[in-house]
């Protein structure tokens, strides 16, 4: 992009762990009320000061600035008719803002803003925000013409490393928000941890409003690379506990926390840290003082979550948007003025629907040179394939075009060890089945057709596992299937998935060759499992080729977190994919596909 075309916008005035304060100024008619207007009080009491806050919230926008699906080169469509995108929740936001009046409403975020599309990919690694002279990153560019005034960090926004991020922050005028993303030498905050505003009423003391931003401790183990020995993660309720009473002593009556966590209390990383995952609601019943939370990170809709606090017995309202700026929320708060202090008197949350709405023209002038630039890039024919292929049977069908993933993990690793002690050691791989849709056609192959297939920005790990250690690793795996008793029927709508496990939560395993006995209880399934033919030996040794999640503990996999790791790159495994696939020029499953594992009842296969 030339650089004439660059949009460069004012460094935000928040960096480091400084603090924000903003004054906006509220309409009278919104905030005063007499008496008898509020509650048919008699004529003649003092009136009763009353004032309304909106409070608009995303999260997990992953990139997604317009209604288009990259992959499909098309308009974004779903069966529930749902519309994504920044464009759509400026419109939102815009009608909310004339129906409450600006100067009553504070937007914010909960994170995982900059990784989740070829948009984001594009402006981390083609045309990087980090080189000399570089762009503006489109999410900076759509949240502050939005006006965003706090953003919660997410996990994914360390993906592309703390330079990026660092850049990312500079370029937006509203803080990124962190208390428990501390300076791993110091243990002070790295990013700002709270945003205050004041809301001036007429005659009435200023509302006072405080945002604590919360991450996610997984960030430590899914970003090791980036951030160990830089950065730590404390617990979310840890960090509540120590933040919320100074909020409260700084004269804040409202305090709102933007959590980049769930609120079901779990976690997908076992026991590898000590602070839960998905601690939202935790945060909400154990930490007193706290009116509402922004939640983010699951990728669920919660429209309205109440949650007692267990030590003074107030109730916590929590909300969490769906994912990709699918939903805004509104925390809606009622206040009144009570010895000359503000109190929140209600809370409640709602949600609003992006399919509701057209697309804001100003969002979309403001980057249609940016998107135009992406659609050209995803659409670069990188080569051609012999016959369709398609992930729609990948989850419980061993298919060649999750082979493809394997196959190239394997020559990368390969080519990486030669010359290495470890250049004997058998290479096998593993690659889960992300998408239910992914296809790549017969004919042209192009980039956004590989780049459906591997969604996530992972990279390539090297670690050295045992037979015994890749067999528990199979066997937990195979855990996603759900019992199905031999002679049943078997519905593949419901046969995979069991106790809520994610597609990308199982994994097949190159190189090796095994049946699933899907009528076996979890922990037996695994069986006939060999290497070139030959039952496999607890004690051989593998070289296993694995993706930086896993690698680092996501999912909770046995054995690979803690095996010997003897290579790594920053290279995404999604662009090995391209460049494997276009040294070859022709993408034929006789190159790579082979059947290494089905599933089974007593020895008779499923399918």
């Amino acid at each position: 992009m030339p650089l004439n075309r660059r949009k460069f916008l004012k460094k935000s005035a928040v960096t480091g762990a400084g603090v924000a304060l903003a004054t906006g100024v509220g309409t009278p008619a919104a905030q005063a009320q007499t008496g008898q207007q509020a509650g048919g009080a008699a004529v003649g009491r003092k009136p009763v000061r009353r004032y309304a806050l909106t409070v608009m919230g995303t999260t997990d926008l992953h990139g997604h600035v317009f209604n288009w699906d990259y992959f499909k080169d098309a308009e974004y469509s779903d069966k529930a008719g749902n519309a994504q995108g920044l464009a759509r929740i400026s419109t939102l936001v815009d009608q909310v803002r004339a129906e409450k009046g600006r100067c009553n409403t504070l937007l914010l975020d909960a994170g995982d803003t900059i990784q989740g599309t070829p948009l984001t990919y594009y402006y981390a690694k083609v045309d990087p925000i980090t080189a000399k002279g570089g762009p503006v990153h489109p999410m900076a560019q759509a949240m502050n013409a939005i006006g965003y005034d706090a953003v919660a960090l997410g996990n994914h926004e360390f993906n592309y490393g703390i330079e990026t991020l660092r850049k990312f922050e500079s370029q937006c005028r509203f803080p990124l928000l962190g208390a428990n993303a501390l300076d791993a030498k110091t243990l002070k905050p790295a990013f700002p941890p709270y945003f205050m505003k004041k809301f001036q009423v007429p005659g009435a003391p200023p509302v006072k409003v405080a945002v604590l931003g919360l991450t996610n401790p997984g960030i430590a183990i899914w970003d090791k690379a980036y951030v160990q020995g830089k950065l730590t993660f404390p617990g979310l309720e840890e960090q509540a506990a120590k933040w919320v009473p100074k909020l409260r002593s700084m004269g804040a009556d409202v305090v709102v926390v933007s959590a980049h966590s769930g609120s079901s209390g779990t976690s997908s990383y076992g026991d590898q840290l000590p602070h839960v995952e998905n601690a939202a609601a935790n945060v909400a019943r154990q930490v007193p003082g706290i009116d509402a939370i922004l939640v983010g990170h699951a990728h669920v809709e919660i429209p309205e979550l109440k949650v007692v606090n267990e030590q003074t017995g107030k109730t916590v309202v929590l909300s969490e948007p769906l994912c990709f700026a699918e939903r805004l929320t509104l925390f809606d708060f009622e206040l009144v003025l009570e010895k000359g202090r503000w109190e929140v008197e209600s809370v409640k949350a709602s949600l609003l629907n992006s399919n509701a709405v057209a697309d804001d023209p100003k969002i979309t002038r403001l980057l249609a040179d940016e998107h135009a630039a992406v659609v050209k890039y995803v659409n670069q024919v990188v080569g051609t394939a012999t016959e369709a292929l398609t992930t729609v049977e990948a989850r419980f069908k061993d298919a060649p075009i999750i082979d493809l993933i394997t196959r190239v993990q394997e020559d990368v690793v390969r080519a990486a060890l030669a010359g290495t002690e470890y250049v004997s050691l058998p290479v096998i791989a593993q690659a889960s089945p992300f998408s239910r849709t992914s296809e790549i056609p017969a004919g042209d192959v192009t980039i956004r057709d590989l780049s459906s297939l591997y969604v996530y920005d992972n990279t390539l790990v090297a670690k050295v596992m045992t037979g015994a250690q890749v067999r528990a690793y199979l066997e937990y795996s195979a855990e996603y299937f759900v019992r199905t008793a031999a002679g049943a029927a078997v519905d593949v709508e419901k046969l995979t998935n069991a106790g809520g496990r994610p597609d990308y939560n199982y994994d097949y395993v190159s190189g090796v060759g095994y049946d699933i006995d899907i009528a076996e209880p979890a922990g037996s399934r695994i069986k006939n499992l060999t290497f070139e033919g030959v039952a496999l030996e607890d004690a051989q040794r593998f070289v296993f080729a694995v993706n930086n999640y896993r690698a680092n503990g996501g999912g909770a996999f046995p054995h690979v977190a803690s095996a010997p790791e003897v290579w790594a790159e920053s290279t995404e495994i999604r662009t090995r994919i391209a460049e494997w696939v276009t040294a070859k020029g022709v993408l034929d499953p006789k190159d790579f596909a082979s059947v290494g594992w089905r599933l089974t009842r007593e020895g008779t296969p499923v399918f």
